[in-house]
């Protein structure tokens, strides 16, 4: 079973958008699984997106995380922190098609919740506590909570992908859901500035060589090598928000050379980072080939489709209203480009 981290730790890439688009459309191609969405960003997007969009998902997550116990990420971790157990899923899931009848009834979401952030300080007390003999390490157990949600999928008897939204900064709930994460989609913009992101994003997850002398041993990345715990595998950069390139190649393109050399560079010298069997040795284009993959905006399609919490796979041609604006023309051209680049990113994407 394959868990999928949408994670950048840079911000305005479109994570929580690209998790609306490739898990639902994931659950449309593969009927016989069940796939869960789990939403570990405060802000809570992508949840709001898939329970229906606009105000209408925004009052539905609501619903969700004011209950006296969640139907949410913080109700979930709250019940595995207070009762030291992996919970019972079905307390803290919903299927989506109950709320929003556009999306297909595989499909369910573990909801994002903004008490995410206020619950953070206290997760983070919780991991920080000091180790008794004899008894689990506080740290270690606190960052299993969904690699041991993982297993337990598992071993179930359904076939389970998750995706797992994050917020890009490496707060303590963006650490449980890398941990719970077997591979990694890291949405990537055509700009030199996520050639600085791609370096910070391998150094939060693996250390830098060698490690700080001051704050080396105090980091995600050294206490997770500490305990055992492994790190998920970049699977796929996905190049977003690249309308400006044209042509065959534009999945090339729009990774600005920086970009792309460091992406390539990291791969020639840590090929066991990522995902797949392509040798070291490989040459810049067919690695670029086996591991970038182009998510245009969509031009107005994208956009209009998350709002309205709609598959672009169910979008038809004609004018639709988004925020004050009563007349957006959707045409059919838009949403086949955008269908089809989407379906070459979930082609990519392992069950």
């Amino acid at each position: 079973m394959e868990a999928y981290a949408i994670w950048n730790n840079k911000g305005g890439t479109g994570k929580s958008t690209i998790t609306f688009h490739v898990a639902s459309r994931f659950a449309e191609k593969n009927p016989g699984s069940k796939v869960l969405v789990i939403d570990l960003c405060p802000q809570a997007n992508s949840s709001m997106l898939l329970l229906g969009g606009g105000a209408e998902g925004e009052m539905k997550l609501l619903e969700l995380c004011s209950s006296a116990n969640p139907r949410s990420v913080v109700g979930y971790i709250s019940d595995a922190l207070l009762n030291r157990v992996t919970p019972d899923l079905t307390k803290y899931i919903v299927q989506i098609s109950t709320h929003n009848d556009q999306m297909p009834d595989n499909l369910y979401l573990m909801a994002g919740d903004g008490n995410l952030e206020l619950m953070a300080p206290a997760i983070i007390d919780e991991a920080a506590r000091t180790p008794l003999p004899g008894l689990d390490d506080p740290w270690k157990a606190v960052h299993k909570i969904f690699t041991n949600l993982m297993s337990s999928l598992e071993s179930g008897p359904d076939s389970w992908t998750v995706f797992l939204d994050t917020n890009p900064s490496f707060s303590i709930y963006t650490e449980l859901a890398i941990c719970g994460a077997s591979r990694l989609l890291v949405p990537m913009n055509a700009d030199d500035s996520s050639r600085v992101a791609v370096k910070a994003l391998f150094a939060l997850l693996h250390g830098t060589n060698p490690p700080h002398p001051f704050f080396g041993n105090y980091t995600f990345a050294a206490k997770a090598k500490l305990r055992g715990l492994n790190v998920p595998k970049v699977h796929l950069a996905i190049g977003n928000r690249f309308t400006q390139y044209k042509g065959a190649a534009a999945a090339y393109k729009a990774f600005s050379d920086a970009t792309a050399d460091q992406l390539y560079n990291e791969f020639q010298l840590n090929p066991d980072r990522f995902t797949g069997d392509l040798h070291e040795d490989a040459g810049k284009q067919e690695f670029l080939a086996s591991y970038v993959a182009e998510l245009r905006d969509f031009n107005t399609a994208g956009v209009v489709a998350a709002h309205h919490g709609t598959p672009l796979s169910r979008m038809k041609q004609d004018y639709y209203s988004v925020h004050d604006d009563p007349d957006v023309k959707v045409n059919a051209a838009q949403i086949r480009e955008g269908l089809k680049a989407i379906d070459k990113i979930v082609a990519k994407i392992d069950p």
